[in-house]
Protein backbone atom coordinates (compact mmCIF):
# COMPACT_ATOMS: atom_id res chain seq x y z
CA UNK A 1 0.00 0.00 0.00
CA UNK A 2 1.12 3.19 -0.78
CA UNK A 3 2.21 5.87 1.47
CA UNK A 4 0.30 8.98 2.04
CA UNK A 5 2.55 12.69 1.46
CA UNK A 6 2.57 14.44 4.60
CA UNK A 7 2.26 18.00 4.53
CA UNK A 8 -0.15 18.26 1.33
CA UNK A 9 -2.81 20.54 2.23
CA UNK A 10 -1.98 22.19 5.63
CA UNK A 11 -1.02 24.97 3.84
CA UNK A 12 -2.89 26.58 0.91
CA UNK A 13 -1.03 27.01 -2.37
CA UNK A 14 1.15 24.61 -4.30
CA UNK A 15 4.42 23.27 -2.30
CA UNK A 16 7.39 25.15 -2.25
CA UNK A 17 9.91 22.22 -1.75
CA UNK A 18 8.27 18.27 -2.94
CA UNK A 19 9.86 15.42 -1.64
CA UNK A 20 9.65 12.16 -2.94
CA UNK A 21 10.59 8.81 -2.28
CA UNK A 22 14.07 9.88 -0.91
CA UNK A 23 16.74 7.11 -0.39
CA UNK A 24 19.63 7.53 0.91
CA UNK A 25 22.06 4.44 0.91
CA UNK A 26 25.63 4.34 2.63
CA UNK A 27 28.14 1.79 1.20
CA UNK A 28 31.73 1.09 2.23
CA UNK A 29 34.17 -1.89 1.36
CA UNK A 30 33.93 -4.66 3.56
CA UNK A 31 30.55 -3.82 5.05
CA UNK A 32 27.07 -4.26 4.49
CA UNK A 33 25.28 -1.03 2.86
CA UNK A 34 23.09 0.77 5.15
CA UNK A 35 19.96 2.42 4.64
CA UNK A 36 19.72 5.87 6.50
CA UNK A 37 16.41 7.50 4.81
CA UNK A 38 13.88 4.50 3.31
CA UNK A 39 11.42 6.49 0.77
CA UNK A 40 10.52 9.80 2.58
CA UNK A 41 7.90 12.02 0.80
CA UNK A 42 6.90 15.32 2.29
CA UNK A 43 5.58 18.69 1.27
CA UNK A 44 6.73 22.38 2.68
CA UNK A 45 4.75 24.85 1.45
CA UNK A 46 6.05 29.03 1.44
CA UNK A 47 5.52 30.34 5.06
CA UNK A 48 5.15 27.06 6.65
CA UNK A 49 7.97 25.92 9.83
CA UNK A 50 7.85 22.45 9.42
CA UNK A 51 9.47 19.92 12.50
CA UNK A 52 11.43 16.98 12.05
CA UNK A 53 12.01 15.03 15.15
CA UNK A 54 13.56 11.86 16.47
CA UNK A 55 16.43 10.35 18.29
CA UNK A 56 20.10 10.46 16.91
CA UNK A 57 19.92 8.35 13.96
CA UNK A 58 16.80 8.18 12.99
CA UNK A 59 17.69 9.91 9.42
CA UNK A 60 17.17 13.70 9.77
CA UNK A 61 19.82 15.30 8.92
CA UNK A 62 20.82 12.85 6.75
CA UNK A 63 17.30 13.75 4.71
CA UNK A 64 18.52 17.39 4.48
CA UNK A 65 21.83 17.09 3.35
CA UNK A 66 20.40 14.44 0.46
CA UNK A 67 17.51 17.06 -0.94
CA UNK A 68 20.40 20.29 -1.43
CA UNK A 69 23.39 17.86 -2.48
CA UNK A 70 25.51 18.36 0.07
CA UNK A 71 26.37 14.44 0.77
CA UNK A 72 29.69 12.91 -0.24
CA UNK A 73 29.52 11.43 -4.19
CA UNK A 74 31.70 8.46 -3.14
CA UNK A 75 29.99 6.13 -0.49
CA UNK A 76 26.35 7.54 -0.45
CA UNK A 77 23.54 6.48 -3.51
CA UNK A 78 20.92 9.21 -3.74
CA UNK A 79 17.89 8.40 -5.16
CA UNK A 80 14.23 9.78 -5.56
CA UNK A 81 13.35 13.18 -6.40
CA UNK A 82 13.31 17.05 -4.18
CA UNK A 83 11.44 19.92 -6.49
CA UNK A 84 12.13 22.65 -5.64
CA UNK A 85 9.44 25.03 -7.49
CA UNK A 86 9.71 22.85 -10.98
CA UNK A 87 13.64 22.13 -10.44
CA UNK A 88 14.85 18.56 -9.46
CA UNK A 89 17.57 19.06 -7.24
CA UNK A 90 18.86 15.77 -7.12
CA UNK A 91 19.81 16.30 -11.14
CA UNK A 92 20.39 19.82 -11.29
CA UNK A 93 24.20 20.69 -12.34
CA UNK A 94 26.64 21.40 -9.67
CA UNK A 95 26.72 24.85 -10.84
CA UNK A 96 23.33 25.56 -10.88
CA UNK A 97 22.76 23.83 -7.84
CA UNK A 98 25.92 26.50 -6.02
CA UNK A 99 23.89 29.23 -7.14
CA UNK A 100 20.79 28.08 -5.19
CA UNK A 101 22.55 27.38 -2.05
CA UNK A 102 22.85 30.25 -0.36
CA UNK A 103 20.38 32.54 -2.67
CA UNK A 104 17.36 31.00 -2.58
CA UNK A 105 18.02 28.08 -0.16
CA UNK A 106 19.86 27.89 3.02
CA UNK A 107 21.18 25.94 5.80
CA UNK A 108 22.78 26.24 9.70
CA UNK A 109 24.32 23.20 10.16
CA UNK A 110 24.28 21.27 13.73
CA UNK A 111 28.45 21.94 13.89
CA UNK A 112 29.62 25.36 13.67
CA UNK A 113 33.51 24.52 14.36
CA UNK A 114 32.91 22.16 11.16
CA UNK A 115 31.08 24.38 9.21
CA UNK A 116 33.06 27.83 9.68
CA UNK A 117 36.34 28.19 7.58
CA UNK A 118 39.32 28.27 10.19
CA UNK A 119 41.54 30.32 8.57
CA UNK A 120 39.19 33.13 7.32
CA UNK A 121 37.57 35.70 9.37
CA UNK A 122 33.65 35.83 10.31
CA UNK A 123 33.44 39.30 8.70
CA UNK A 124 34.72 37.88 5.46
CA UNK A 125 32.71 34.39 5.03
CA UNK A 126 29.63 36.54 5.61
CA UNK A 127 30.64 39.39 3.00
CA UNK A 128 31.52 36.71 0.44
CA UNK A 129 28.05 35.99 0.38
CA UNK A 130 26.68 39.61 0.06
CA UNK A 131 28.91 39.92 -2.88
CA UNK A 132 28.00 36.88 -4.61
CA UNK A 133 24.31 36.50 -4.04
CA UNK A 134 23.16 39.68 -3.55
CA UNK A 135 25.77 42.03 -5.69
CA UNK A 136 26.89 44.09 -2.94
CA UNK A 137 30.04 46.07 -2.74
CA UNK A 138 32.86 45.69 -0.14
CA UNK A 139 31.97 48.18 2.05
CA UNK A 140 28.39 47.94 2.19
CA UNK A 141 28.56 44.34 2.13
CA UNK A 142 30.67 44.88 5.66
CA UNK A 143 27.80 47.45 7.29
CA UNK A 144 25.38 44.48 6.64
CA UNK A 145 27.72 41.70 7.42
CA UNK A 146 27.78 43.64 11.26
CA UNK A 147 24.08 44.06 11.42
CA UNK A 148 23.41 40.40 10.98
CA UNK A 149 25.73 39.70 13.83
CA UNK A 150 24.33 42.33 15.89
CA UNK A 151 20.94 40.76 14.49
CA UNK A 152 21.85 37.48 16.11
CA UNK A 153 23.08 38.64 19.66
CA UNK A 154 26.86 39.41 18.95
CA UNK A 155 28.28 41.88 20.99
CA UNK A 156 30.06 44.67 19.10
CA UNK A 157 29.61 43.17 15.83
CA UNK A 158 32.19 45.69 13.98
CA UNK A 159 34.74 44.46 15.88
CA UNK A 160 34.01 40.77 15.77
CA UNK A 161 33.94 41.16 11.96
CA UNK A 162 37.71 40.60 12.22
CA UNK A 163 37.56 37.46 14.73
CA UNK A 164 38.67 33.76 13.47
CA UNK A 165 36.07 31.10 14.23
CA UNK A 166 38.56 29.89 17.10
CA UNK A 167 38.42 33.13 18.47
CA UNK A 168 34.93 32.89 19.37
CA UNK A 169 32.66 30.42 21.66
CA UNK A 170 30.65 27.50 20.53
CA UNK A 171 27.26 29.86 20.89
CA UNK A 172 28.78 33.18 18.98
CA UNK A 173 29.82 30.98 15.72
CA UNK A 174 26.77 29.08 15.86
CA UNK A 175 25.05 32.43 16.03
CA UNK A 176 27.84 33.32 13.17
CA UNK A 177 26.14 30.26 11.35
CA UNK A 178 22.52 31.78 11.69
CA UNK A 179 24.04 35.08 10.39
CA UNK A 180 24.98 33.32 7.54
CA UNK A 181 22.24 31.44 6.71
CA UNK A 182 19.96 34.70 7.00
CA UNK A 183 22.33 36.79 5.11
CA UNK A 184 20.20 36.73 1.80
CA UNK A 185 16.92 35.84 2.91
CA UNK A 186 16.37 32.61 1.27
CA UNK A 187 12.96 31.10 0.47
CA UNK A 188 13.98 28.34 2.24
CA UNK A 189 15.55 27.68 5.36
CA UNK A 190 16.95 24.16 6.98
CA UNK A 191 18.01 24.86 10.71
CA UNK A 192 19.66 21.58 12.12
CA UNK A 193 19.60 22.00 16.00
CA UNK A 194 19.92 25.62 15.60
CA UNK A 195 19.95 26.58 19.22
CA UNK A 196 21.92 23.40 20.54
CA UNK A 197 24.66 25.68 22.14
CA UNK A 198 23.10 28.85 22.71
CA UNK A 199 21.93 29.48 26.37
CA UNK A 200 18.36 30.51 27.25
CA UNK A 201 18.08 33.98 26.50
CA UNK A 202 19.71 33.62 23.27
CA UNK A 203 17.93 30.88 21.97
CA UNK A 204 14.68 32.65 22.07
CA UNK A 205 16.29 35.67 20.50
CA UNK A 206 17.38 33.28 17.54
CA UNK A 207 13.42 31.83 17.55
CA UNK A 208 12.28 34.84 17.17
CA UNK A 209 14.22 35.88 14.43
CA UNK A 210 13.63 32.66 12.49
CA UNK A 211 9.86 33.76 13.11
CA UNK A 212 9.67 37.17 12.21
CA UNK A 213 11.87 35.64 8.72
CA UNK A 214 8.75 33.13 8.07
CA UNK A 215 6.23 35.96 8.84
CA UNK A 216 7.76 38.67 7.00
CA UNK A 217 8.78 37.32 3.96
CA UNK A 218 7.06 33.82 3.63
CA UNK A 219 10.65 31.72 3.69
CA UNK A 220 9.72 28.09 4.47
CA UNK A 221 11.21 26.68 7.58
CA UNK A 222 12.62 23.45 8.28
CA UNK A 223 13.68 22.73 11.69
CA UNK A 224 15.62 20.14 12.75
CA UNK A 225 15.83 19.48 16.27
CA UNK A 226 15.75 16.91 19.69
CA UNK A 227 13.70 20.21 21.61
CA UNK A 228 9.92 19.32 21.47
CA UNK A 229 9.77 22.82 23.37
CA UNK A 230 10.93 24.42 20.05
CA UNK A 231 8.43 22.55 18.26
CA UNK A 232 5.64 22.49 20.18
CA UNK A 233 6.02 26.81 19.88
CA UNK A 234 7.23 27.19 16.12
CA UNK A 235 6.27 24.88 14.04
CA UNK A 236 3.06 24.40 11.78
CA UNK A 237 3.18 20.88 11.03
CA UNK A 238 5.52 18.27 12.68
CA UNK A 239 7.24 14.63 11.13
CA UNK A 240 8.43 11.95 13.77
CA UNK A 241 11.21 10.18 11.95
CA UNK A 242 12.24 6.46 12.86
CA UNK A 243 14.83 4.34 11.69
CA UNK A 244 14.85 6.39 7.92
CA UNK A 245 11.15 6.67 7.88
CA UNK A 246 8.09 9.02 8.82
CA UNK A 247 6.34 7.44 11.17
CA UNK A 248 4.00 10.49 11.97
CA UNK A 249 2.83 13.53 10.64
CA UNK A 250 0.56 16.24 11.93
CA UNK A 251 -0.37 19.18 12.26
CA UNK A 252 1.33 20.86 16.07
CA UNK A 253 -1.79 21.03 18.01
CA UNK A 254 -3.10 17.46 16.57
CA UNK A 255 -0.13 15.65 17.27
CA UNK A 256 0.68 17.14 21.14
CA UNK A 257 -3.08 16.14 22.03
CA UNK A 258 -3.66 12.62 20.26
CA UNK A 259 -0.37 11.20 19.77
CA UNK A 260 -1.07 7.87 17.97
CA UNK A 261 2.50 5.99 16.71
CA UNK A 262 4.33 4.50 20.16
CA UNK A 263 7.28 6.46 19.58
CA UNK A 264 5.59 9.54 19.53
CA UNK A 265 4.44 9.15 23.00
CA UNK A 266 7.48 7.63 24.16
CA UNK A 267 9.01 10.53 22.82
CA UNK A 268 6.62 12.77 24.80
CA UNK A 269 6.32 10.64 28.02
CA UNK A 270 10.48 11.19 27.94
CA UNK A 271 10.38 14.88 28.62
CA UNK A 272 9.68 16.79 32.14
CA UNK A 273 6.39 18.19 32.53
CA UNK A 274 6.01 21.27 35.18
CA UNK A 275 2.01 19.73 35.06
CA UNK A 276 3.09 16.72 37.23
CA UNK A 277 3.59 15.97 40.76
CA UNK A 278 7.20 15.82 42.31
CA UNK A 279 9.03 12.52 41.85
CA UNK A 280 6.90 11.31 39.18
CA UNK A 281 9.74 9.25 37.03
CA UNK A 282 9.75 10.07 33.17
CA UNK A 283 9.32 6.73 30.84
CA UNK A 284 11.93 6.12 28.73
CA UNK A 285 12.05 4.44 25.63
CA UNK A 286 12.96 0.80 26.46
CA UNK A 287 16.21 -0.10 23.97
CA UNK A 288 18.25 1.77 22.12
CA UNK A 289 18.16 3.25 18.25
CA UNK A 290 20.47 0.55 16.96
CA UNK A 291 17.34 -2.19 17.96
CA UNK A 292 15.85 -2.10 15.01
CA UNK A 293 14.15 -4.45 11.92
CA UNK A 294 14.79 -3.98 8.37
CA UNK A 295 11.34 -2.19 6.99
CA UNK A 296 11.06 -5.04 4.60
CA UNK A 297 10.60 -7.72 7.80
CA UNK A 298 7.84 -5.28 9.36
CA UNK A 299 7.68 -2.49 11.88
CA UNK A 300 11.48 -1.00 12.66
CA UNK A 301 10.26 0.26 16.03
CA UNK A 302 8.79 -3.69 17.05
CA UNK A 303 11.88 -4.66 19.29
CA UNK A 304 11.58 -1.45 21.61
CA UNK A 305 8.11 -1.08 21.24
CA UNK A 306 5.85 -1.87 24.26
CA UNK A 307 2.65 -2.66 22.20
CA UNK A 308 3.70 -5.01 19.79
CA UNK A 309 1.79 -7.14 18.17
CA UNK A 310 2.25 -10.17 15.57
CA UNK A 311 0.83 -7.97 12.72
CA UNK A 312 3.93 -5.72 13.55
CA UNK A 313 5.87 -8.25 11.43
CA UNK A 314 5.72 -9.18 7.93
CA UNK A 315 4.95 -6.54 5.43
CA UNK A 316 5.56 -2.81 6.30
CA UNK A 317 2.86 -0.55 7.54
CA UNK A 318 2.21 2.57 5.23
CA UNK A 319 1.81 5.81 6.32
CA UNK A 320 -1.80 6.13 6.48
CA UNK A 321 -4.70 9.13 8.18
CA UNK A 322 -4.51 7.63 11.78
CA UNK A 323 -8.78 8.01 11.20
CA UNK A 324 -11.61 8.74 9.38
CA UNK A 325 -11.75 12.60 8.66
CA UNK A 326 -8.13 13.25 9.62
CA UNK A 327 -6.67 13.30 6.69
CA UNK A 328 -3.43 15.70 7.75
CA UNK A 329 -2.81 13.21 10.70
CA UNK A 330 -0.35 10.27 9.45
CA UNK A 331 0.62 7.56 11.09
CA UNK A 332 2.74 4.21 10.00
CA UNK A 333 1.08 1.99 12.43
CA UNK A 334 -1.11 -1.23 13.15
CA UNK A 335 -1.65 -0.86 16.98
CA UNK A 336 -1.71 3.06 17.53
CA UNK A 337 -1.91 4.08 21.08
CA UNK A 338 -4.95 5.26 21.69
CA UNK A 339 -8.35 4.17 23.76
CA UNK A 340 -11.79 4.37 22.36
CA UNK A 341 -11.93 8.48 23.27
CA UNK A 342 -8.93 9.23 21.65
CA UNK A 343 -6.78 10.11 24.38
CA UNK A 344 -3.36 8.99 24.95
CA UNK A 345 -2.58 6.19 27.29
CA UNK A 346 1.22 5.77 28.48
Amino acid sequence: MQDAVPGRGVVQGAPLLSIRDLTVTFASRGRRPVRAVDGVSLDIAPGETVGIVGESGSGKSVTSLAALGLLPKRGATVTGSVDFEGDDLLSMPDDELRALRGRDVAMVFQDPMSSLNPVLTVGRQITEILTRHRGMRKGEAREEAARLLDSVGIADATRRLGSFPHQLSGGMRQRVMIAMALACKPRLLIADEPTTALDVTISAQILELLRELVVGSQTALVLITHDLGVVAGLCDQVHVMYSGRIVESAPRRPLFADPQHPYTTGLLASVPRLDQPRGVPLLPIPGSPSDTLPWSQGCAFSPRCTRSIPECLGSPPALLPAAAGTPHHLVRCVNPVRDHAGAVQQ
